[in-house]
């Protein structure tokens, strides 16, 4: 698979990662089988979060790899922590506690990525950067980034972190494309020139920042997926050609609108479905056209002024 550097950092990973969300609904024998594809496919790059499954998603993830010290070095592990139950807390505290629970069900000594999952707004940037500090020098975390962070909430942490922030999970799809859509309606007045994120796109592409686009396939927040819904027929209808014409599926080409643009990005893919991963990493190798990723763009609704 073709791969690509992870913000300023060296590692050298997959154009797409393996989401762990949902691994809690499959059984063991499937949940082997899953991350077996995975390996196979070359997509070794695991997304998790301790919030997953109450944590029992990365205690799935560690017996379905059998883990151990030569199968932990051939893989690039990345969880998430911050959310608790009603309230988020980036404490040093919190997340110091956090990532030995998440070593622990992972059965590593070692993450290669940690990011705060959702801004805390009792965040004290200077307890993140003890903790950092701390996690850092034990061994415990490589590097560092944040998941859902505007701009200024990212200069924040950056004012007493001293770990280059790596990356950024954010929500984006073609029906979900605000952080396109308000660069290209500058200055009109529409819905979609409507700027909700501080134009982080541009902000994460100025300071080397791997944008992770969560949530690919969905419209709305969580409200269903866009491929084949009666809701989007003009979006599915572009699409369907654009796959006829490279000979792969809906699937593949979703994602390869995501990684045509230069910013680089890494989606997070949460399917379960091994045939649906296998489409998924096929986008890899697709390079849409200028015209084909306008086209999409425009069919799901997206406006040019």
């Amino acid at each position: 698979m073709r791969t690509m550097k992870l913000g300023s950092s060296t590692l050298e990973l997959p154009v797409i990662s393996v989401g762990c969300m949902r691994l809690n609904s499959l059984d063991s024998n499937e949940a082997e089988r899953f991350v077996q594809t995975a390996l196979e496919e070359g997509a070794n790059f695991f997304d998790h979060a301790d919030i997953y499954g109450g944590g029992a998603c990365e205690e799935i993830f560690a017996d379905a790899i059998h883990m151990n010290d030569d199968v932990r070095e051939k893989i690039v592990l990345q969880s998430k922590c911050g959310i608790r139950q009603g309230m988020f807390d980036f404490s040093k505290e919190h997340i110091l506690n956090s990532v030995d629970g998440i070593l622990q069900r992972l059965k590593t000594d070692y993450l290669d990525v940690l990011l705060l999952h959702r801004p805390d707004a009792l965040v004290e940037p200077e307890e993140v950067a003890e903790a950092f500090d701390k996690l850092e020098s034990s061994g415990k975390v490589r590097h560092f980034g944040v998941s859902n962070q505007k701009p200024m909430q990212i200069e924040l942490l950056k004012k007493y972190v001293q770990q280059p922030l790596v990356a950024n999970q954010l929500q984006l799809s073609i029906t979900n494309a605000n952080m396109i859509s308000n660069g290209i309606n500058v200055n009109m007045e529409n819905e979609s020139a409507v700027d909700r994120d501080g134009s982080i796109l541009d902000y994460c592409r100025l300071n080397d920042i791997t944008v992770q686009p969560w949530s690919p396939f969905q419209y709305g927040f969580f409200e269903g997926v866009f491929l084949g819904s009666d809701k989007f027929p003009e979006l599915n209808k572009q699409i369907d050609e654009v796959a006829a014409k490279y000979g792969v599926s809906n699937t593949t080409i979703a994602v390869a609108w995501l990684l045509r643009h230069p910013a680089q990005m890494q989606p997070i893919i949460g399917t379960m479905n091994t045939e649906r991963l296998k489409d998924c990493i096929k986008a890899g190798d697709i390079h849409l056209t200028r015209e084909e990723w306008y086209a999409i763009y425009r069919a799901a609704g997206n406006i040019l002024p």
